[in-house]
């Protein structure tokens, strides 16, 4: 039997996993990419702890998704939390959960992890070429700078897996955009999301706090109510508990050109509570020390208090306490893309049939950021990465046996 001959154009999870779905079909894959190693993007996230995957009931990890949720199922159907541990485990990587439901390597590290999965995938006959980097088509031939001068290819079947647009040093450039939009492929602009976002903090403010971390704290949004915390960073905000509201405060900040996330400073304490334990302070005493005697605020939130309200110290008990359990903090504008955690945008829904192949280009299917859509962190990204990447193996050797 001669063996197809696919490439995949990207070397992160998606395409990686997707070259390793489609080696076991029996097919000849090639991976490209522009960089001097694979995975570069996957690497550096793991490298304080690789959040592989989220260990919530099933039920919910499918319906973080956002609009994508009904779009991206049979894609994460193929490839589940559970399954994608069970893949690490193949590999010779444990894993754990953590307390907050993430699961992580025992290790911590992705390098172990990629090492093993390069090792498997060579094995199985799969090349690997980096510094070709993809420049368009020349008829129905991809076109590729390499270091030896420029090639073309006319595989039997392509998946691009080039990811969004976040931390372009590792790859990530969305140079593709301009190339698919000029072969009339439908896609909604990037944008950052899980990212951080400026404020208009005081000179002082920025440079006594930039860098301290704002503990034990709700925040509300569009998006819902969340505990954690975040970092005051050089002019703005940012930090796990903000990249659970950044889509919905990138959204507000498009359709209406304000957001803001409101803050429990003291997420612990009744309001009436709040109110009453200030009303009792000494009113000669300081306004530092009665908050902190009354609320047991000081340092970064005591100074949130008066950067957002500088009257607060002279506001009355239940005012103040209203202040404390709903701050009104105000963000002007996303930090820039390049250095987002991750995208949103994409290749539109009705720009790819259900097996991920661009209804433009036939043969050329499509996986993982490069799609439209968005997940917060906890491993929804890498799992949707991964469970594209095999869902578009699928339609691929489907379209193969068809033609």
């Amino acid at each position: 039997m001669i063996k197809r001959q696919i490439a995949i154009v990207g070397g992160g999870p998606a395409g990686l996993m997707a070259a390793e779905t489609l080696s076991r079909k029996g097919h000849a894959v090639t991976v490209y990419d522009a960089m001097p190693t694979v995975a570069r993007k996957f690497l550096l996230a793991g490298k304080s702890g690789l959040n592989i995957t989220h260990a919530e009931d099933y039920t919910r990890f499918v319906i973080r998704f956002g609009a994508a949720n009904d779009w991206l199922r049979s894609a994460l159907d193929l490839m589940t939390p559970e399954d994608i541990r069970i893949w690490a485990a193949e590999l010779g990587t444990e894993t754990f959960v953590g307390t907050s439901g993430r699961v992580f390597p025992k290790a911590m590290k992705a390098s172990p992890l990629l090492r093993a999965w390069l090792k498997r995938l060579e094995a199985q006959g799969i090349r690997i070429l980096t510094r070709h980097r993809w420049t368009g088509f020349a008829g129905r031939a991809l076109t590729f700078e390499t270091p030896d001068g420029p090639a073309q290819i006319e595989p039997d079947a392509t998946l691009f897996a080039l990811g969004g647009a976040s931390w372009p040093r590792l790859g990530s450039d969305a140079a593709w955009v301009a190339l698919l939009r000029g072969q009339g492929v439908a896609i909604r602009d990037l944008l950052p999301a899980n990212c951080g976002f400026d404020c208009d903090f005081s000179a002082m403010f920025d440079a006594r706090f930039s860098g301290t971390p704002v503990k034990s704290v709700k925040a509300t949004s569009t998006a819902g109510t969340t505990q954690g915390e975040f970092v005051i960073s050089r002019g703005g905000i940012e930090g796990s508990l903000i990249y659970a509201h950044a889509a919905a405060l990138r959204d507000a900040l498009i359709d209406t050109g304000q957001a803001a996330l409101s803050l429990d400073l003291a997420p612990g304490r009744e309001q009436a509570r709040l109110a009453l334990d200030l009303e009792r302070q000494d009113a000669k005493a300081s306004f530092a020390t009665r908050l902190k005697k009354a609320t047991g605020l000081d340092g970064v939130k005591a100074a949130l208090l008066r950067e957002v309200d500088p009257d607060a110290n002279r506001l009355p008990a239940d005012a103040l306490a209203s202040l404390i359990k709903t701050l009104p903090l105000r963000v002007t504008r996303p930090r820039p893309i390049a250095e987002a955690i991750s995208s949103a945008g994409g290749v539109t829904l009705d720009a790819v049939d259900p097996h991920f192949m661009l209804k433009a280009l036939p043969g050329i299917f499509v996986a993982g950021e490069m799609l439209d859509w968005e997940a917060p962190t906890g491993g929804y990204l890498l799992t949707a990465c991964f469970a594209t990447g095999k869902a578009a193996a699928s339609g691929i050797n489907a379209w193969l046996a068809a033609n």
